[in-house]
């Protein structure tokens, strides 16, 4: 993950050919694959090569933040390269005017805001909740889920509403790309030329399949069925949604 997602950012900045909207995006979402990867694996591995099994209140606290806000973030990253997608393939003539160096900043910037945001509440909620079972959780890292099986039940709902909240917005923004591709196949479907429909599908095809695996790892992580859970299958699962898509996004574009 950090070898990809270095030589990524490196090649986009150096590269002045690569200063393109499209590059522009996949540089912030190389940015918050690594920050997401480094928010965990390190202090998993360091407990590992030391045989410990502590973390601190505050460093608890400090992983959650972060881990919620690169991953909301990348979330965010994610369905502006939708849209990206959307106005080079669908509306070319309008692409350099609507997505100019001034549009891609604000909306980068309304990612990182969004996803700060969206951690600072997710994370004060989840942290004003008192620990009523102990404080052991059957997890690698800080997970809010497991963090909720120690609290007091009666304290459930403020968080769970926060959850919904989220998981809405999350939603939206899924739809947003689904309606954005059905958009775009339906344009590359009118392209005469083959070639042409080879060269818009190739800029498509890497951003579906980041999309395809975020989703479907973190939905399955956190949708799965009571019936199949245990604490081997949740580690499992933790690391499908918080280790591989750091490593594999690189690899697919």
């Amino acid at each position: 993950a950090l070898l990809g997602n270095g030589l990524i950012i490196s090649a986009v900045a150096c590269g002045h050919h690569l200063h393109t909207p499209m590059f522009f995006f996949l540089l912030n979402l190389a940015l918050s694959d690594l920050g997401s990867i480094c928010t965990t694996v390190p202090k998993a591995m360091h407990n590992s090569l030391w045989d410990t099994r502590d973390i601190s209140y505050a460093g608890c606290a400090a992983q959650v933040f972060f881990f919620i806000f690169f991953l909301a973030t990348e979330f965010s990253v994610l369905t502006i390269m939708s849209y990206d997608r959307y106005m080079s393939i669908c509306k070319p003539l309008h692409y350099g005017t609507l997505l100019g160096s001034r549009a891609c900043a604000h909306m980068a910037a309304a990612a990182w805001a969004s996803g700060l945001l969206y951690a600072l509440m997710q994370t004060a909620n989840t942290f004003s909740l008192p620990l009523c079972h102990g404080n052991a959780l059957d997890q690698f890292f800080c997970e809010i889920p497991h963090i909720l099986k120690l609290s007091c039940s009666r304290y459930y709902l403020r968080e769970l509403g926060l959850i919904v909240v989220g998981a809405s917005l999350g939603f939206g923004c899924f739809v947003f790309m689904v309606f954005s591709y059905v958009q775009i196949f339906r344009a590359v479907l009118r392209i005469p030329s083959e070639q042409g429909r080879h060269k818009a599908f190739s800029t498509c095809l890497p951003h579906l399949a980041v999309v395809a695996l975020f989703v479907s790892t973190s939905f399955f992580a956190y949708l799965k069925p009571p019936s199949i859970s245990s604490p081997s299958m949740d580690v499992a699962l933790s690391v499908m949604y918080s280790v591989m898509p750091p490593a594999l996004n690189p690899l697919i574009y």
